[in-house]
């Protein structure tokens, strides 16, 4: 995952090569987790671009391909939800950043699933359409959601339902590689009046893959207001990561 040391270290160290000014721990916390977030949404618009791409057979073939890569990435905020209805809804999951599928809750028999995958609609009135259609009103075997503030369920009969998800990126801890609910944050340790060393026990790193680096430091650097240029950062993100390998 992408290390907030390095990340901090980076924005620091170039900020200061240009004379921009000191960048605090203080202040840098305050963006980790908003930068993190709008790169996660915006890697959903970069997937919508590789698709076309690929839909065009113009994009790079095997693990060359940027979509793949997306997906890889993607996939690593995947995750399943059992949800039970409560006043006759279903409540959305409080770290849910995008619904992937739903199904019903069913069971394992003689080693095949009797779950059943639901639609999912978004739309109110075309939810009040098939509601009162005689040809497409939901039952056991083909049941509908629509998605709002919470999610309901057609019929009304289903009380559970298994939901796959995106889930919002959080943080690792730093010591244990352990996933936690905390945002990334850098803490140091004073060992005097101008000296801090680097704390990892109550550090949290980044979520996102460590090759998101680059765009960690850029997006951080723009939202404190500092105008870094892409090819400094790739340079001396690249520079760093040798120098940590030898």
């Amino acid at each position: 995952m992408a290390s907030v040391n390095e990340v901090y270290s980076a924005l620091k160290n170039l900020a200061n090569k240009d004379e921009r000014g000191f960048i605090t721990p203080k202040v840098f916390n305050t963006f980790t987790g908003i930068a993190q977030n709008k790169i996660f949404n915006d890697l959903f618009n970069e997937l919508t671009k590789a698709q076309t791409l690929r839909a065009r057979n113009v994009d790079a073939p095997m693990h060359h391909s940027y979509g793949k890569r997306l997906e890889e990435d993607l996939a690593y905020f995947s995750k399943e939800e059992s949800i039970s209805q409560s006043n006759g809804v279903f409540a959305k999951p409080d770290d849910l950043a995008r619904i992937i599928s739903a199904k019903t809750s069913g069971a394992y028999v003689f080693g095949t699933s009797t779950s059943t995958s639901i639609d999912i609609m978004y739309d109110e009135s075309k939810i009040e359409y098939v509601l009162q259609s005689d040809l497409s009103t939901p039952s056991s075997t083909h049941p509908v959601a629509i998605v709002s503030n919470n999610i309901e369920v057609f019929p009304t009969t289903i009380k559970k339902i298994k939901l796959r998800y995106y889930k919002y990126p959080e943080g690792h801890n730093v010591s244990t590689g352990a996933r936690t609910a905390l945002s990334p944050r850098y803490n140091a340790l004073s060992l005097g009046a101008s000296n801090e060393v680097f704390d990892p026990t109550t550090s949290v790193d980044f979520e996102l893959p460590d090759h998101y680096v680059p765009q960690l430091v850029l997006e951080i650097g723009k939202m404190i207001g500092i105008n870094l240029r892409d090819q400094d950062v790739y340079a001396y993100t690249s520079g760093e990561a040798q120098q940590q390998k030898q």
